[in-house]
């Protein structure tokens, strides 16, 4: 159940995260808490779970779950090759020894 197109969010601290597939995606709205949940997660965790069971098309998930993301203030139109190429000019490379 891949999406055509990874939707990429922020999480934890801001970090990129690439979700590529319906299962990703269900996982991330099954996990998240229960205070800041809404109209948007239940209709993406809906949409998720009918995907996984064949009743509607990844893409219908991936619709959802990009809405969720954006009502959530975790979306992130750049791909994740570009957040991580910026991190490291503005931060250096975090793999060197100073």
């Amino acid at each position: 159940m891949q999406f055509t197109k990874p939707v990429t969010i922020l999480v934890g601290l801001g970090f990129p995260s690439s979700i590529s597939n319906v299962t990703r995606a269900y996982g991330l709205l099954a996990d998240w808490p229960t205070s800041q949940r809404g109209p948007a997660h239940e209709l993406a965790l809906s949409a998720c779970r009918a995907a996984l069971t064949g009743e509607v098309d990844a893409q219908v998930a991936r619709s959802a779950f990009v809405d969720f993301a954006r009502e959530a203030g975790i979306l992130t139109s750049e791909p994740i090759s570009l957040l991580l190429a910026s991190a490291l000019r503005n931060h250096g490379d975090p793999g060197a020894l100073s």
